[in-house]
């Protein structure tokens, strides 16, 4: 499905009717469940998407415009805390879990591999959306085993963050553009030269109580370097000399004094929105929040914000990706109920665009090659994410339990 194709479905989609023939007082219901937050006070009723920010802001919208032109459908909305999997394993064991989730990519594995989830071949071909417009990244989170078992929504992962206005007193900067660093030697030799000119440590990061800072730079650099993290679904392999690369330089910055230190995500987000770093190492989710500060007089980043994918110190480009999906949990349907879920599923492919505003890189690769992608804020920088993102894979169960590894939504 090409851009033109998803922007007339949309309009197809948007403008949907009861079919001919059917009872009118007979409509088939769906039951969908999300997390990205309630937001009913500001978007309960909107159903204008572009008027709509944020996660939630959009998500709501949108489910609120497919209902609105799909009178002859009852379409129920369950908001869960994120990441909701207790509540959906709970409905499950109950035998009455929702039509339709969200689920992150790196968590499909887990219910898959206990046969919980419904493939999604069929009913995608239903609703015309092809697995052949998803993007590499995308169509490698929701494909176990050769089978489709979720519409991908988007692909989240790790980025720079960079205040460029301290990467100009360090000396970081040419042709407008930061210096990223190419090695692991040229990233530390970038690190200390940043803080002698600043005084401030090179890294943002976020040490305490969050476990996937660590995930996110350990994996991405081991898949840059094709280390085999996984040797099959029960084992993991760390005891490697890839491993070992990138704990020696995280090691040295840490040491250092290269990066913060004790700072909780909070506290992260804090110093870098407070300029007290170069380089926030975090996800695809910030981009909005620090954009809007970047245009915001008096900030420490007012016109001085800058964001990438990972550099290279390794190998070859790599990131290690999550992304959203929406999945069908298994359960008896009828057909009408299936042909409603078909409808909605085509919807939501076609306003992937919309989704997209909200920082994360869209699932569609007509949507990344778009104009209209490319016109927002900084995404031409950081669409290579959607083609050199990777999931480690097979993920061990023993791994599952502390997955979603991505602190954002």
């Amino acid at each position: 499905m090409r851009l033109g194709q998803l922007a007339a479905v949309a309009l197809v989609a948007g403008a949907l009717l009861p079919t001919a023939g059917c009872d009118p007082g007979a409509r088939a219901e769906i039951y969908v469940q999300r997390f990205f937050g309630e937001c009913g006070a500001l978007y309960g009723r909107e159903t204008d998407v572009a008027k709509a920010e944020g996660e939630c802001g959009i998500v709501t919208a949108m489910i609120n415009r497919f209902a609105a032109r799909n009178p002859d459908l009852q379409v129920d909305t369950n908001v869960v805390a994120w990441p909701g999997y207790a509540q959906l394993a709970a409905q499950i064991a109950a035998g009455d879990p929702p039509d339709l989730v969200t689920m992150h990519q790196s968590v499909i594995s887990d219910y898959q591999s206990r046969g919980l989830l419904e493939p999604m071949d069929a009913i995608l071909r239903e609703a015309e959306v092809r697995p052949e417009d998803f993007t590499v990244a995308a169509r490698r989170g929701v494909t176990k085993h050769g089978a489709i078992y979720g519409l991908p929504w988007d692909t989240v992962g790790g980025l720079y963050h960079v205040n460029t206005a301290l990467f100009a007193r360090a000396g970081l900067m040419r042709a407008g553009k930061p210096v990223l660093p190419r090695s692991a030697e040229e990233l530390l030799a970038h690190a200390r030269r940043f803080k002698a000119a600043t005084g401030k440590p090179y890294l943002v990061q976020s040490q305490v109580n969050d476990p996937a800072t660590h995930v996110r730079n350990f994996y991405t650099y081991l898949l840059a370097q094709d280390a085999p993290i996984f040797p099959d679904r029960d084992h993991i392999r760390l005891r490697t000399p890839e491993a070992r690369r990138v704990v020696a330089l995280f090691r040295t910055i840490d040491r250092e004094g290269l990066t913060t230190r004790n700072q909780d995500y909070p506290a992260a987000v804090a110093s870098f929105m407070n300029g007290e770093g170069g380089v926030f190492l975090t996800g695809t989710w910030m981009l909005g929040p620090f954009e809007q500060e970047s245009r915001t007089p008096g900030r420490a980043l007012f016109g001085a914000y800058a964001v990438y994918p990972y550099p290279r110190l390794w190998g070859h480009e790599a990131a290690y990706v999550d992304g959203h999906a929406w999945v069908m949990p298994k359960r008896e349907r009828t057909p009408a109920q299936r042909q409603a879920l078909a409808r909605l599923l085509r919807f939501m492919a076609a306003h992937n665009f919309d989704w997209s505003r909200t920082g994360h890189l869209p699932a569609f690769q007509p949507v990344v090659e778009s104009a209209a992608f490319a016109a927002l804020p900084h995404r031409r920088d950081i669409a290579p994410l959607a083609r050199i993102g990777f999931a480690p894979c097979p993920m061990p169960r023993s791994v599952l339990s502390f997955l979603p590894l991505f602190s954002g939504p």
